[in-house]
């Protein structure tokens, strides 16, 4: 494992964990790396000193993760969990307007769908979660679902 540094156009400066830096490469090159503040996709290695343990108490320290930025780095100047472009804003206004004008109904979701459609329950706006072959087959039998761009508030951070 290797952890970079990494920083976007945007100036904010994150750590990231990869399985090498063959893996690191690969991913950058297919555009699979992104900041977890902003999205942008346009990312870079940081310069970074390495990591090398002297003795055995010196061992845990190199193995605890640091929690501070490099000196000088940008922080983010608003909060991780809040909207930070019109994209997220709209998400976020989306999920508002689900969640009071529909009934979440968690993991019984397709079966909850299904009675919907075969008429033994009447119908009603209904929001939840479906395993991707679970949606699968509700498409495949005529079921009208659409998948929402984000999770119950329970299993975020």
């Amino acid at each position: 494992m290797i952890r970079y540094t990494l920083k976007c156009t945007n100036a904010h400066i994150f750590d990231s964990w990869f399985q090498s830096a063959a893996a690191f490469d690969s991913l950058h090159a297919a555009g699979h790396t992104s900041c977890p503040t902003c999205g942008d996709k346009a990312v870079q290695k940081t310069l970074m000193a390495p990591n090398v343990a002297k003795g055995s108490s010196d061992a845990a320290d190199a193995r605890a993760p640091s929690h501070e930025a490099p000196a000088g780095a940008a922080r983010p100047q608003t909060p991780l969990s809040a909207p930070q472009n019109e994209t997220e804003k709209a998400i976020a206004a989306m999920r508002e307007q689900v969640e009071k004008n529909s009934d979440y109904v968690g993991v019984s979701f397709a079966a909850e769908a299904r009675k919907m459609h075969a008429g033994d329950t009447p119908t009603r706006a209904i929001w939840g979660e479906a395993k991707p072959q679970e949606a699968r087959a509700l498409l495949e039998e005529g079921v009208p679902i659409l998948p929402l761009p984000f999770l119950p508030k329970r299993k975020t951070n």
